[in-house]
């Protein structure tokens, strides 16, 4: 088995992963706990919503708010990523993901082998990143969840920037203001440290779980490119939408795209 055999595992996963373990941006769920929000502006997915463009500050964030603790606070590790975490936990692996919602920390993953290139609901910035720092959300988005009525809050439940005073952003990368601090950077230098000991020589199993065509650049190609430089590579690709890559790897890249969870399931075994 290429997992079995592998030298070092890398996982990079992305929004199809946290789909298929059951985070809910479209379905029942979401349709029930933002019954209000689709009534009113007609949100055809929780994603969708977050580009919306609302008037005041105190809807923004009342919005935001409602999604990060939907999202991000309440669920525990889902089930899929704590199986996915008993598949890899006694190999010598390092996560890539373009999630914010922090479930491979949930599910038991070393911090320091995740490497989380998008963010974190679970933090906020300042909005024009004046500076170069992060600050734990969880306080205010409770306390926003608590006192918000008709899909709005009181100003004085909105966070400020304590260096310039403007206003604080969701820690997502979205535009050029995307803080990068001290952290990100070390997990950077972790995870690149990690794919230069493995990626060009070593037998390594690349783990793409639910990577689509929105970020490509992050997951999808560049695990693309080590299966065609690196014969000793293989791309395991769980996919059920786009589950081709380029035809010069397709003997190093194994697709599938039956439910994700069924077959974590049965690589497990």
């Amino acid at each position: 088995m290429r997992l079995k055999d592998a030298d070092a595992v890398v996982v990079g996963a992305g929004a199809g992963l946290s789909a298929a373990a059951g985070l809910d941006y479209s379905g029942p769920e979401f349709r029930k706990e933002f019954a209000d929000y689709i009534e009113k502006y007609g949100f055809p997915d929780l994603y969708s919503s977050s580009f919306h463009e609302f008037k005041t500050e105190e809807e923004r964030w009342a919005r935001w708010a409602r999604h990060i603790d939907f999202i991000r606070f309440r669920p525990d590790a889902m089930e899929l990523y704590k199986e996915l975490y008993d598949l890899v936990k006694t190999k010598n692996y390092f996560v890539i993901t373009t999630n914010v919602d922090a479930q491979f920390r949930k599910a038991g993953f070393d911090p320091a082998r995740i490497f989380e290139v998008q963010g974190d609901y679970g933090q906020m910035q300042c909005a024009v990143g004046c500076h170069q720092k992060l600050y734990s959300d969880k306080d205010v988005v409770k306390e926003i969840v608590k006192h918000s009525h008709d899909l709005t809050v009181d100003s004085k439940y909105i966070p400020k920037c304590p260096v310039c005073g403007g206003n604080m952003d969701v820690h997502v990368r979205k535009n050029q203001f995307f803080v990068q601090d001290e952290a990100w950077y070390e997990s950077a230098e972790r995870y690149e440290e990690f794919m230069k000991r493995y990626a060009d020589n070593g037998t390594v199993a690349l783990l793409e779980l639910g990577i689509g065509y929105n970020t490509p650049t992050i997951i999808r190609y560049p695990f693309e490119r080590i299966v065609f430089n690196n014969p000793h590579a293989t791309l395991i690709r769980l996919n059920a939408e786009y589950p081709h890559g380029p035809q010069e790897t397709a003997s190093r890249t194994i697709s599938f795209t039956e439910n994700m969870n069924d077959v974590i399931e049965k690589l497990s075994k």
